[in-house]
């Protein structure tokens, strides 16, 4: 781009890192409406950030409230949706902080978006339910709406949900209680030193 340069900050990404006393890390939560992403993501960062971790959560419904409202749900909207909060996630981690993203994220190709533009310190989490529970479970009744054609390109239902092929940590929600998930996470990031 013309006339735009890059302004190189002076406290480093380490230095903050050194001074939270853990790392700068991207976590991605991806999985189907309803899996339980953004509550997990919540009891997470409760348990973090009564640790002293520095962190923060962008969720999918709270960053269209907002930064992206302008966007619809259409395919190049959504890429679109996915990216910039790819860049906001990327902005935190390298504050130091240890971003919580609760996105469905359907595809692949919108996943490794994130994971390229934040590695080395991005993290997937494949929160693993079955659409019958998560229809079940329902909480904001977008399921109903979307069998009655309500909602179109509704991902699980009229629109296709990709399974992350490799996450790095597949979370049962199916069969787990929040507290035992937010447990795995929590050894997960000792484990990789990332705390």
């Amino acid at each position: 781009m013309d006339n735009i340069f890059k302004e190189e900050i002076l406290v480093s990404k380490s230095e903050r890192e050194k001074k939270n006393g853990h790392k700068g890390t991207v976590l991605w939560f991806t999985g189907l409406s309803g899996s339980g992403k953004s509550t997990i993501a919540k009891h997470l960062q409760k348990r973090l950030f009564s640790d002293g971790i520095q962190t923060f959560m962008l969720d999918g419904d709270n960053i269209r409230l907002g930064l992206n409202k302008d966007l619809s749900f259409s395919g190049p909207d959504r890429l679109e949706n996915i990216r910039r909060i790819a860049e906001v996630a990327h902005l935190f981690s390298q504050a130091g902080m240890i971003a919580l993203c609760s996105f469905i994220s359907p595809s692949k190709k919108m996943r490794d978006l994130v994971r390229n533009l934040n590695a080395p310190c991005f993290y997937e989490f494949f929160v693993k339910c079955s659409l019958e529970t998560c229809e079940r479970r329902d909480p904001k009744g977008l399921y109903a709406k979307a069998r009655k054609g309500e909602i179109p390109n509704f991902t699980g239902i009229s629109a296709p949900y990709e399974v992350p092929e490799n996450p790095d940590l597949i979370l049962d929600s199916d069969h787990k209680s929040i507290s035992e998930i937010v447990e795995e996470i929590h050894q997960f990031l000792k484990t990789n030193q990332i705390l």
